[in-house]
């Protein structure tokens, strides 16, 4: 008679380890650091020189914190733009009814992004004489930084599993109860990474709103080119890249905080 062999049950079970929030968050520790051993290593640099009359102009405290801020301002304010326009039309060219459009409207954004931004920047100044610089260099600011919101919503909707969405209807959602507890959930982390793409590009884009007028980083950087003086060009390029950085850090923190559990 055969022997029926009885299932082990002493049998090892891989077990999954939850992941640490020091192991988590960790690795972003190191950012921060690198970043400021650059600016006191910039600062110990530029305290090494003799500053003449035109550096001190560019170089002081009071100047360098106006043009952070207005830097961070205006970055923060065409990021935030950005946000309300390419999600909500990320998400409407994915629906049934709109995805005929959804490669049209996409290469549109494709054609803002490879515009020279400096060359869009004049031509809207000239264009528009009537709207303020600052109106101006937003909407240069958005046609170019666009893209990537609007593409990685499209692909992270595109992305969800057609059966997960269908088994969701067949118990009885709603169209808007799927999108809003099913589809959009599960392309967060793709969304959150072309809006951290956004944020890095427009950290370094507006740094080109000096040339309207605008202010922000790139008058040091611009002071520093006028006034063929390396030191201020140097400080003011340095800040533009830390705060890139910095910009990217933060953005990647809060990508791992607003990230389903789950997904990690």
């Amino acid at each position: 008679m055969a022997v029926i062999a009885e299932p082990r049950t002493d049998a090892a079970v891989p077990r999954v380890r939850p992941r640490s929030p020091l192991l988590a968050y960790g690795r972003h520790a190191l950012m921060p650091l690198l970043v400021g051993a650059a600016l006191l290593a910039l600062y110990l640099y530029v305290s090494g020189h003799e500053l003449d009359r035109i550096e001190r102009r560019s170089l002081n405290t009071e100047y360098l914190t106006s043009r952070i801020f207005d830097h961070l301002g205006l970055t923060l304010l065409t990021t935030a733009l950005i946000l309300l326009v390419a999600i909500p039309a990320g998400i409407l060219l994915t629906r049934p009814w709109a995805r005929r459009w959804a490669s049209p409207i996409l290469v549109i954004a494709n054609i803002g992004q490879a515009l020279p931004s400096l060359g869009l920047i004049v031509l809207l100044a000239v264009s528009f004489e009537t709207l303020g610089v600052n109106q101006i260099a937003i909407i240069a600011f958005l046609a170019y930084g666009i893209l990537p919101v609007l593409r990685n919503t499209i692909a992270g909707l595109q992305q969800v599993d057609r059966s997960v969405i269908e088994s969701a209807r067949g118990m009885g959602m709603t169209r808007g109860a799927v999108l809003r507890r099913i589809e959009l959930p599960l392309a967060v982390p793709v969304i959150l990474a072309g809006v951290r793409t956004a944020l890095v590009i427009t950290v370094g884009t507006v740094a080109l709103a000096t040339f309207v007028g605008a202010g922000g980083l790139g008058d040091v950087i611009n002071n520093g080119i006028n006034s063929s003086r390396d030191l201020v060009l140097l400080s003011g390029s340095v800040m533009v890249a830390a705060l890139a950085l910095l910009v990217d850090w933060a953005a990647g923190i809060v990508e791992d905080l607003l990230k389903p559990r789950g997904l990690s």
